[in-house]
């Protein structure tokens, strides 16, 4: 059974940090192609940052400089280390393992920027 937790959102003021974590069981992370997303009330979800098996990382435009994709492959875990977070952050971030036809989501976790 594969289950991807996420964890460490919370509420932060305007320009502080949070580091998410991903923490994966049933699936190999270094193998899968791992992504976070984020959803913001009445919007789509959409797609936040990924890294691949070989370790290569895009991000969206929004978040280039700020936030950072890394992996564990020890503790089978991904994180989003995020910086100088906004207001706009504010969102459901998702986890998200893909492999093949194969693709899971985490459960989310909620990131509010406010002062």
């Amino acid at each position: 059974q594969v289950q991807l937790v996420e964890s460490g959102g919370g509420l932060v003021q305007p320009g502080g940090s949070l580091r998410l974590s991903c923490a994966a069981s049933g699936i190999v992370v270094s193998i899968y192609k791992m992504g976070w997303y984020r959803q913001a009330p009445g919007k789509q979800r959409g797609l936040v940052a990924f890294i691949t098996s070989g370790g290569n990382t895009n991000y969206a435009d929004s978040v280039k400089g700020r936030f950072t994709i890394s992996r564990d492959n020890a503790k089978n875990t991904v994180y989003l280390q995020m910086n100088s977070l906004k207001p706009e952050d504010t969102a459901v971030y998702y986890c998200k393992a893909n492999f093949a036809s194969y693709a899971y989501w985490g459960q989310g976790t909620q990131v509010t920027v406010s002062s």
